[in-house]
């Protein structure tokens, strides 16, 4: 096996992924589980809505590419309109 470097992929470890899978099962709608990858993307999107920046979630998730992150989060109406309204310079103005 050739060492790749820290840009190779981690693979979950199979005993943990079942472990998991096995737990969340009863939270599941479709009594299927989830899946440490899905966990990991709604840790992601979790983040996203509380207001972290993409070089943030970047960071945390490890994506090489902003394009790669923005597949995995995705922010709701809500979300995008309070970020917008924060970002306006009218509503940041202050009254003298």
């Amino acid at each position: 096996m050739n060492y790749q470097g820290p840009s190779c992929r981690r693979q979950p470890n199979p005993r943990a992924e079942h472990l998991f899978k096995t737990a969340s099962a009863e939270q599941d709608p479709h009594h299927q589980g989830w899946t440490l990858h899905q966990l990991r993307h709604s840790a992601l999107q979790h983040l996203a809505q509380a207001g972290r920046t993409a070089p943030e979630l970047q960071a945390k998730s490890r994506h090489q590419h902003l394009a790669s992150l923005g597949r995995y989060v995705r922010l709701g109406e809500e979300t995008s309109a309070r970020i917008t309204a924060e970002a306006d310079p009218v509503q940041r103005r202050r009254p003298r």
